[in-house]
């Protein structure tokens, strides 16, 4: 998870109260081959540059909006495939996690992790959730995906940058690939000192690094497959690094909300 003191405080009461539906029955449901995420798409387009997010813009924006009660509407168990599913859960962290910003949530502080991840409840299908159960007992259990990690935004500059377009399940295995190519290569999360064979990385590889290893063996290994450079992919595969995890800032990705300055 992306807050892992307030865990270590609160895990063992909230872990018997944390739950996930597993079915979703709206009153009035949207049919599952009608819903799309080309509201969350325009939002994103217009208010998404480079990872920056506008948040006094997006507050007003009509699409994004619309995105939420949609999302209020769907039963996401009856979409038709496993890539359905998944960029939809992706596509609805986000939304989520920049809904709580604008709703004066922040995960800039010790407290504010907490009421960020666990105190804001989201409505999907008539259903509530928030994000720590949506990325622990669903995203991560129910679909295996590492690279999950490098799609997911917790609206922090050292989360990875929240892309300027939707995830489709026609294009999830290409645009998952691509961000977390992005995520690693980007020097400001993660760098590499091949002299000294010392890997500085972004602290998400500590938190997770146990889906990381069952993928790939070790987090080099896994590293390797997306590192832009071929001679530090061989590097990483044929030489052991000391790994050195980077403090994570947890400041806005964005120009925060007009009602938070």
């Amino acid at each position: 998870m992306r807050w892992p003191i307030i865990h270590i405080i609160f895990l063992a009461f909230f872990m018997g109260c944390s739950t996930i539906p597993t079915t979703f029955t709206p009153s009035k449901p949207i049919s599952p081959e009608s819903f799309t995420h080309e509201s969350f798409h325009q939002a994103l387009i217009a208010h998404v540059k480079n990872g920056v997010v506008d948040y006094p813009q997006l507050a007003h924006d009509s699409h994004f909006k619309r995105y939420l009660k949609r999302l209020q509407h769907i039963a996401p168990q009856q979409l038709p495939t496993p890539n359905h599913r998944l960029a939809f859960w992706i596509n609805v962290y986000n939304a989520f996690a920049m809904k709580g910003i604008l709703d004066g949530y922040s995960p800039a502080t010790l407290t504010g992790r907490y009421r960020f991840f666990i105190g804001r409840t989201y409505v999907v299908g008539e259903e509530s959730l928030n994000l720590y159960d949506l990325e622990q007992h669903l995203l991560i259990p129910d679909f295996k995906e590492p690279r999950i990690h490098f799609a997911i935004v917790c609206a922090s500059q050292s989360c990875p940058k929240l892309q300027s377009a939707a995830y489709t399940p026609d294009s999830l295995d290409q645009q998952l690939t691509a961000s977390a190519q992005e995520f690693i290569n980007d020097p400001t999360r993660n760098r590499f000192d091949r002299h000294r064979h010392i890997a500085y990385l972004s602290k998400i590889f500590d938190w997770f690094s146990e889906d990381f290893i069952k993928h790939s063996g070790s987090l080099p290994g896994y590293i390797a497959q997306f590192v832009s450079d071929p001679g530090l992919a061989n590097d990483l595969r044929h030489n052991a690094y000391t790994i050195e995890f980077l403090d994570y800032d947890w400041s806005l990705n964005g120009v925060p909300p007009l009602s938070q300055k």
